[in-house]
C-alpha cells in the first residue's frame, strides 16, 4: 500500500480563464505553470480538451502539450484527456507519434469518451452522443496503430513507439480500463464508496495488455493549501460557483472573484448546486492536507494523485502547488523525486 511519500503526484490544468483575462493569456499561464511544476518535482503535467466553453481555453490538447513539453525539461506531459469520439484514431496516433518523436520518453496519452457539452457543439464536431458508444472500436484501432498498423494503414511516426495510454473513468471507464489492461484515472468525489468500489473491481478484472502487466490507479482530486482552513475554502469558491452556474444556465463561465458568489443572492437551485460543488475537496493547512491525502491513498491504494485545482487567484494557486510539493516530499535535498 502506498504512502504520502511513495506515490507520485501530478497536475491536470484545464487552462481556466479568469474574469478580465483573454483566452490566449490563460494558455500562456498554463505553459508557465508547467514550467514551475517541472521545477517543483511533479511527475506529470496534463492538459484537457473542452470545446466552446467560455471559461476554458484548452481546446486543442495535443497542440498545447507540445508547447508545454517544449517549455519544460523533465516532467512528463500529456492529456487528461483527448476525447477520442471527437477525433479519428489515425489522427490521434499520428499526433502523439509526433509528440513522442520530438520529446522521447516524456509523453502520455490520456483518453476519454465525452462528446460535446451541448447539442450545437456535438453537431459542430460532426457527431452525436451515440458516437461515445463506439469507444471500444475506436480505442482498439488507436492502439493498433502504435503496435503494427491497421488494414494496411500506418500511423507514422507512431508505429513502434511506446506512448503510455491512460483511460479516464467516465461512465464505464473503469471496466474498460480493466478489459484493455490500461492504467485507470478516476476522480475522487464527495462520498468515496462508489469510487473505491470501481477501483477494487478494476483491480479484480484487470487483464494485462498494452498498458502493462499490473493495474495502475491514478486518483484525481482538487487540493488546496493555505495558511488557514478558511483561506483554503475561500479559494475553492470560484470553481464551485462556475460549476453551479453551468448546471443552472448551461454554460461554464470564466472564474469570478470569491465575493461574486454570494449565497444571499443565489436562487435555491443555485445554492444547492454550489453547496454540492464545495464538497469533496482536500483543502486546509499543510498538516491537514497531508493527513487527508494519507487517508485518500490508504482508502484507494492509489499509485498516483493527479491534482486539479482552479481558483480565481492565480498566485494563490501557484503557492498552493509549491507548498504541496514540499509537503509530499517531491524535492528532497535539492533533488527531484520522480
Amino acid at each position: 500500500m502506498g504512502s504520502l511519500y511513495s506515490v507520485r503526484f501530478s497536475i491536470l490544468d484545464r487552462s481556466r480563464v479568469r474574469q478580465g483575462q483573454s483566452h490566449p493569456a490563460a494558455l500562456r499561464d498554463t505553459v508557465e505553470f508547467a514550467r514551475l511544476a517541472d521545477q517543483w518535482g511533479f511527475h506529470r503535467f496534463w492538459v484537457s480538451e473542452h470545446h466552446s466553453v467560455p471559461g476554458v481555453a484548452g481546446s486543442a490538447p495535443t497542440v498545447l502539450a507540445a508547447a508545454v513539453a517544449a517549455a519544460t525539461e523533465r516532467i512528463r506531459v500529456g492529456t487528461g484527456g483527448v476525447m477520442l469520439p471527437n477525433h479519428r484514431p489515425l489522427v490521434v496516433a499520428e499526433q502523439f507519434g509526433v509528440l513522442e518523436s520530438l520529446f522521447p520518453g516524456r509523453i502520455d496519452m490520456g483518453l476519454g469518451r465525452s462528446v460535446g457539452f451541448t447539442g450545437g457543439v456535438r453537431r459542430a464536431l460532426g457527431h452525436d452522443r451515440s458516437d461515445a458508444d463506439d469507444f471500444d472500436r475506436q480505442l482498439t484501432e488507436l492502439l493498433d496503430y502504435f503496435a503494427r498498423g491497421r488494414d494496411g494503414v500506418h500511423a507514422w511516426p507512431a508505429e513502434g513507439l511506446r506512448v503510455p495510454a491512460f483511460l479516464l473513468a467516465i461512465g464505464s471507464g473503469a471496466d474498460r480500463a480493466a478489459r484493455f489492461g490500461l492504467p485507470l484515472v478516476i476522480a475522487a468525489a464527495h462520498g468515496e464508496d462508489a469510487m473505491v468500489a470501481a477501483i477494487e473491481q478494476y483491480r479484480t478484472d484487470f487483464r494485462p495488455g498494452a498498458g502493462g502487466r499490473s493495474p495502475y490507479v491514478m486518483v484525481s482530486s482538487s487540493v488546496v493549501i493555505a495558511d488557514t482552513v478558511e483561506q483554503a475554502r475561500r479559494l475553492l469558491i470560484p470553481e464551485a460557483w462556475s460549476a453551479a452556474w453551468s448546471r443552472t444556465r448551461g454554460e461554464f463561465p470564466v472564474l469570478m472573484p470569491p465575493e461574486a458568489a454570494d449565497p444571499a443572492t443565489m436562487t435555491e437551485r443555485e445554492r444547492r448546486h454550489f453547496e454540492e460543488a464545495m464538497l469533496g475537496h482536500i483543502h486546509g493547512t499543510e498538516d491537514g492536507v497531508a493527513d487527508d491525502l494519507e487517508r485518500l491513498i490508504a482508502r484507494t491504494g492509489a499509485d498516483e494523485i493527479l491534482v486539479h485545482t482552479s481558483t480565481y487567484d492565480r498566485s494563490a494557486r501557484l503557492e498552493s502547488h509549491r507548498r504541496l510539493a514540499r509537503v509530499v516530499g517531491l524535492q528532497t535535498a535539492g533533488r527531484v523525486r520522480s
